[in-house]
């Protein structure tokens, strides 16, 4: 739980579980800094480095720790540099493509025969979809009638 402590003219966030201001270091309890610089994530087993990635620095001993919104960043802009280097449809993309067939993100899992969640999180850029699933839907683009065949012979 979070509680508010005024000071003169500024306002701190403690955090009750450590007793420190949520800008404090967890290693030594020094303010930390906001600071932007290049930082790595695994995607599908292969390290991304994302440029300009925020997150915070302990000036005194060098302690790295994320916010909850930059690491949700951080995830999102790595699946999507992952996805243009291996020539991958971008989330934007795979909207289009459903939308365009008039499906809801439910009635194209149920065709691609996938979890409910899982165009979701494509379309959202917190997953990335698989080379072969990839294939299948630029095969839903640009092959007039393969929407119709999916649909006949989904389950």
């Amino acid at each position: 739980m979070i509680m508010k402590k005024k000071m003169p003219s500024q306002k701190i966030t403690w955090n009750r579980q450590s007793g420190l201001p949520d800008d404090a270091c967890p290693a030594c309890g020094a303010t930390m800094v906001v600071k932007h610089g290049t930082l790595r994530l695994p995607v599908n087993g292969e390290e991304i480095a994302v440029p300009s990635a925020a997150y915070l620095s302990c000036p005194n001993c060098g302690e790295v720790v994320l916010r909850y919104q930059d690491s949700r960043r951080l995830g999102e802009d790595a699946i999507a540099i992952y996805r243009k280097k291996h020539g991958l449809l971008s989330a934007d993309e795979i909207r289009a493509i459903r939308e365009r067939f008039g499906l809801t993100q439910a009635d194209l899992a149920r065709l691609l025969r996938l979890g409910a969640n899982t165009v979701s999180r494509w379309e959202s850029g917190r997953n990335v979809q698989t080379a072969a699933m990839d294939m299948l839907l630029r095969l839903i683009r640009d092959l007039p009638g393969s929407i119709d065949y999916l649909r006949d012979h989904a389950a």
